[in-house]
């Protein structure tokens, strides 16, 4: 194990683990410390100065996704300093940031992983549900699927970008946005509001429908044309548009305001039951409904170059560690404006 003049790892380390998954008012999450195991080869120690808190993390907690192991720390946009590094690293040094994010381990042989699709690879893993995430003041990460992140930054700012920026990225290509194309963008939390910015770069008009007045109040200050109710109607017919609202019903409602070849990409990894769909109302004209499942590392890399190249915007909740109950509470009842992070110490 490597380490030197970074920053030092806590004794045990203290956080917030899923003891028991239900509603936010059932106390999910409970206070933890544990030992933090030296790292393994190819694994980083890491210092968390931040963790953003994501709407998979709040499924985790409640329930709607079965945990994959017991009392597993949560949290997924970790933004920290490398205390310690395992045997066989290479391109990280002690005290360097770095990032991790929600896909942790894939096989790298199967025909999604050779096909450059390893977001769907059948033996994947994933930090904050197979492996103790950042509700923590320390995590241990793969260093193959970390990312590097300036050091001069807020390490606030940063954390969003690991999910909600990562996937909301790879939902707006999975949209297939035509150039110069009309966006509708249904719900407007972490992830929306950082698509919604890419998209607008490219020269896309952005409709966001949203039933939070809070949200349609940013989204109009970064720029949309338009924001309205949820179930309400755009202005204008969709060339594509972004379901990150995990509600079923809105499905049909997107879909209908798609124009001619428009195409709705659902963003989540949960959502309710969709209702019955109508084939002429609601598909017909080659409209496409595609799902989005988690990202690949190219999609990370592209994503964090075209926000520094687009100097995105990242509005942002934080909350201390110690409050992290809270931020769930608040994500759940939509009070949080733009993206929560929790901050150690």
């Amino acid at each position: 194990m490597a380490s030197g003049a970074g920053p030092q790892l806590p004794d045990i380390v203290s956080g917030w683990a899923v003891e028991r998954p239900g509603p936010v008012a059932s106390g999910p999450l409970v206070t933890v410390r544990r030992a933090l195991p030296e790292p393994g080869p190819g694994e980083l120690a890491v210092r968390v100065e931040a963790c953003g808190v994501c709407r998979t993390d709040l499924h985790l907690a409640e329930g709607d996704l079965a945990p994959h192991r017991p009392s597993t720390v949560p949290g997924h946009e970790i933004v920290g300093r490398v205390a310690a590094t395992g045997s066989g690293v290479s391109g990280f040094d002690v005290g360097d940031r770095v990032g991790g994010a929600w896909l942790r381990e894939t096989c790298g042989t199967c025909r999604y992983c050779r096909a450059g699709r390893e977001n769907l690879c059948p033996t994947s893993r994933y930090t904050g549900w197979d492996a103790d995430g950042g509700f923590a003041d320390a995590a241990l990460l793969p260093a193959d699927y970390a990312y590097p992140l300036p050091g001069d930054r807020d390490a606030t700012q940063l954390a969003p970008l690991l999910c909600a920026g990562i996937i909301g990225y790879r939902a707006l290509r999975r949209s297939a946005l035509p150039p110069g194309g009309r966006l509708g963008i249904y719900g407007f939390g972490a992830s929306a509001h950082l698509a919604a910015q890419v998209a607008l770069a490219e020269g896309a008009t952005v409709h966001v429908l949203t039933r939070s007045a809070q949200a349609r109040q940013l989204a109009l200050g970064l720029g949309a044309s338009s924001a309205g109710d949820a179930y309400g109607r755009p202005p204008e017919p969709l060339d594509a548009a972004i379901l990150f609202a995990p509600v079923g019903d809105l499905v049909p409602v997107a879909l209908a305001a798609l124009d001619r070849s428009g195409t709705l990409a659902v963003a989540g990894i949960h959502l309710s039951d969709i209702p019955p769909l109508t084939y002429q109302r609601h598909l017909f004209y080659e409209r496409n409904l595609r799902s989005v499942t988690s990202n690949t590392r190219e999609d990370g890399r592209e994503f964090l170059r075209t926000a520094a190249r687009i100097g995105i915007r990242v509005t942002v909740s934080p909350y201390p560690l110690s409050r992290a109950p809270q931020a769930l509470a608040d994500l759940a009842a939509d009070r949080v404006h733009g993206a929560a992070v929790l901050v150690p110490g």
